[in-house]
């Protein structure tokens, strides 16, 4: 028999040579796929990213717009409660003003001959007087007037003095009194004070 030889090694080598070719070509498409994947994720994590920064930035730039707001709302309670003040005391005077009025007319009233003040001073609603009368027994007369008004009660006599002015005798005197309201509930009324 005869054998021919066949010389196989160019074929082989060929073949090699045609594989690493594939596989150079696959391993570039690997790679070129792999980092269009990559590059996939990072446009969309960038885009993500881009996205919530957006968001945040339209968070603080409403936060800073509602700090605004509340510094004007704090501003405009602090007016509301000026105001409020401004209007209490108004009414208080409002309702104190015929309370006033009422007081110098029963001073006036109260007044017996032989007797005049000097001072008259007024803290919340007691007043403190001050006078001359002719004798002791006018000062007690004179007590008894506050005591009957319907304005002003509970005369208190802290200081009396003796003058012996020439041919008289003057007495000085200092009293309290509160004054009251013919319409209160036992409530004492606070009017402020009258000097």
């Amino acid at each position: 028999m005869i054998m021919t030889e066949i010389n196989l090694l160019p074929w082989r080598e060929e073949n090699r040579q045609e594989q690493k070719k594939q596989f150079v070509v696959m391993l570039v498409m690997v790679c070129v796929f792999a980092a269009a994947i990559v590059g996939l994720i990072h446009f969309q994590m960038q885009a993500k990213i881009d996205y919530q920064l957006s968001r945040n930035q339209f968070l603080s730039n409403e936060i800073a717009t509602v700090d605004k707001e509340i510094l004007e709302i704090r501003e405009l309670q602090k007016v509301r409660r000026s105001l409020i003040e401004r209007m209490e005391v108004i009414q208080d005077l409002q309702g104190s003003r015929p309370s006033i009025v009422h007081l110098f007319t029963e001073i006036v009233s109260t007044v017996p001959n032989g007797v005049y003040l000097q001072s008259l001073a007024q803290i919340g609603n007691n007043l403190t007087i001050r006078g001359e009368a002719e004798s002791n027994a006018r000062v007690s007369t004179y007590m008894r007037n506050l005591q009957s008004s319907a304005w002003l009660k509970d005369p208190n006599l802290t200081v009396i003095e003796i003058e012996d002015k020439t041919v008289n005798r003057i007495s000085t005197f200092i009293l309290t009194v509160k004054q009251t309201s013919p319409n209160s509930t036992g409530e004492d009324t606070d009017d402020g004070g009258l000097q």
